[in-house]
């Protein structure tokens, strides 16, 4: 099965899952002969709050869940920060980042409860805002001059250390010259 979508919530703490839950107990029981039967391997090909932006790299992209021989219960515990992004052209895009910490629970023949995913999100109060420059030509000849001059100075250091340590082992020691 696969399931995709989209979803508008509102700006306060909340949860999706994905689930059997909405089946009569008895009719899952007779489908799925009991919990311990559901397999709930997923794979999160893509989940996002919010359009993407340049760079962004969302944590369960591409992530990939098999259970073999088991089932149980994942949770996403999902940490949500709003986020500005700002173009050079001055454009703005409201959308959002978020972290993740992730649980699994494994299900006994005694529990109660189905075979789930849950995702529960919760929205932080600060605002993250990105924004697009472009450095000035006096910013990249700075830079330059930083960079020749670190070189400069270390290979001046190195051409010092070098001389005194062959001096070192050039030397005529004291004792052979007073015999």
């Amino acid at each position: 099965m696969q399931v995709y979508g989209v979803l508008d919530v509102q700006r306060v703490a909340g949860n999706f899952h994905i689930s059997v839950h909405g089946l009569n107990i008895y009719v899952a029981q007779m489908i799925f002969g009991g919990a311990k039967n559901v397999n709930v391997s997923h794979v999160i090909h893509d989940l996002s709050f919010g359009p993407k932006y340049p760079g962004i790299h969302n944590p369960l992209d591409g992530t990939v869940r098999m259970l073999h021989d088991t089932s149980g219960t994942f949770k996403y515990y999902i940490k949500i920060v709003p986020t500005e992004y700002r173009y050079i052209s001055k454009d703005v895009l409201p959308t959002n980042q978020f972290s993740v910490t992730e649980y699994f629970s494994t299900i006994n023949e005694f529990d109660r409860t189905w075979p789930a995913v849950y995702f529960l999100y919760d929205l932080s109060p600060i605002t993250v805002t990105i924004k697009e420059e472009r450095r000035s030509f006096l910013h990249l000849i700075t830079r330059l001059c930083a960079v020749l001059g670190g070189t400069f100075a270390l290979t001046g250091m190195l051409d010092r250390w070098m001389y005194r340590l062959l001096e070192a082992l050039t030397k005529p020691s004291a004792r052979s010259v007073l015999r």
